[in-house]
């Protein structure tokens, strides 16, 4: 019976503190007493079908692992873009020679069964950088390959939560950020429509992604016509190029500074800060970090960052006509007036998305519907669609999908 030699692991070793593979240990330390074995083999069975671990479990739950509990090698992948000294990469290679058996060997090689050989959970896990290491790591033929897949995964996505996870929040407790475990964001190819818009975001995003000076980004217009959706979906779309959404409430602006040094933590990444439905009443003074983040604060905005915010507003802060009365008490009327546009002033790109003609909205009725593999004609989705917008607010995405989601509900009955 194969025995790897956990206990020698040196850059690695950070992963002996997971309980489960300290159960593996216990029973590679004491071969004979298999009620390790069978505590450990329920314990991975149990790993399996809440993260959707399948094939060799014993290998997906070590990968599992070693993506997610950092250590010294992928910390410096991190902070230095990519690069290892010699010496730490000997070191990782050595770690990678002592996890061959578990990386290339059948978990029956190790336990008295083979439960976990190929093992098919409920629900398997799909995600991009789960299924990239995996490939990777079946196909090395050597340590120093298994290796370079590691660097080439740390390098890409990560370690810990940020491997795993496309969009964060902060978490205002524990002054930290948390992942979203279940994010949802339309591909930018649903958002039918606006491709004037669509492209000035993409191309300034991926001049972000590129290292190419890029603008912080304000997208305003009617409500319901995908400003949010299209800023999601670049999380979706440029998630295996390191670009992560830290979605923030204006409550939380005061907490900038916080949320900035955070970031700065993770250099080869991109981080998109999204502001949703922004605007500030005239006694809100939350708009002031805002300004002060974006430009003209003590500290500069680190690199890999960028302000995406959308509004249905131009204005972000409310301005009344008592604002530009010339009788005013104020002595400088126009500093008053200039503050309320300074902060819109500071976002270098203005996107405008515009409420959808008819010929827009039936377009985007038609998608959704021809998505589900349904096509209605012509007449009959004009006629539904126009039933639909004058019961709701008028036409909109948003009120195409509720349309959509009706139709589906009631109609197929």
């Amino acid at each position: 019976m194969l025995k790897p030699r956990l206990h020698e692991l040196c850059i690695c070793r950070p992963i002996l503190q997971d309980a489960l593979i300290g159960k593996f240990l216990c029973f590679l330390e004491n071969p004979e007493n298999t009620s390790h074995a069978y505590d450990f083999t329920a314990g991975l069975i149990e790993k399996a079908e809440l993260l959707g671990l399948s094939g060799n479990i014993l290998r997906s739950y070590f990968l599992h692992v070693l993506a997610h509990v950092e250590n010294t090698f992928a910390c410096t992948v991190e902070q230095s873009s990519g690069n290892v000294g010699n010496s730490l990469r000997r070191a990782f290679v050595r770690d990678m020679e002592i996890l061959a058996d578990v990386f290339h060997e059948p978990p029956s090689a190790m336990l008295p069964c083979d439960l976990l050989d190929d093992y098919e959970p409920t629900k398997r896990c799909t995600s991009e950088a789960s299924s990239f290491l995996h490939e990777r790591i079946a196909s090395a033929a050597s340590a120093e390959e298994v290796s370079d897949a590691f660097l080439d995964f740390y390098r890409r996505y990560g370690c810990g939560e940020i491997s795993s996870c496309k969009a964060f929040s902060w978490n205002d407790k524990e002054h930290k950020l948390q992942g979203v475990e279940h994010f949802e964001a339309l591909p930018l190819a649903d958002v039918i429509g606006y491709d004037r818009q669509k492209k000035q975001l993409t191309d300034n995003t991926e001049a972000f992604l590129e290292g190419r000076p890029a603008n912080n980004v304000l997208l305003i217009g009617a409500r319901g016509t995908g400003k949010s959706s299209s800023v999601k979906a670049l999380a979706h779309e440029y998630y295996g190029r390191g670009l992560r959404l830290v979605q923030l409430t204006k409550s939380q602006l005061g907490e900038l500074p916080r949320i900035l040094a955070a970031l700065r933590r993770f250099p080869s990444k991109r981080f998109i800060l999204f502001l949703d439905d922004l605007s500030f009443e005239a006694f809100e003074t939350e708009y002031k970090y805002l300004k002060s983040a974006i430009e003209g604060g003590v500290e500069a905005r680190p690199q890999n960052v960028l302000i995406y915010a959308t509004s249905n507003r131009r204005h972000l802060i409310k301005e009344s006509w008592r604002d530009r009365d010339q009788a005013q008490d104020e002595l400088y009327r126009q500093d008053s007036v200039n503050e309320t546009v300074s902060l819109s002033d500071r976002f270098g790109l203005i996107i405008t998305f515009l409420a959808p003609d008819q010929e827009q909205y039936h377009a985007i009725i038609s998608h959704y519907l021809e998505k589900e593999g349904i096509r209605l004609a012509p007449e009959e989705l004009r006629v539904l669609a126009h039933r639909w917008e004058l019961e709701h607010s008028g036409r909109s995405g948003r009120t195409a999908q509720q349309f959509v989601v009706h139709y589906l509900g009631q109609m197929r009955k």
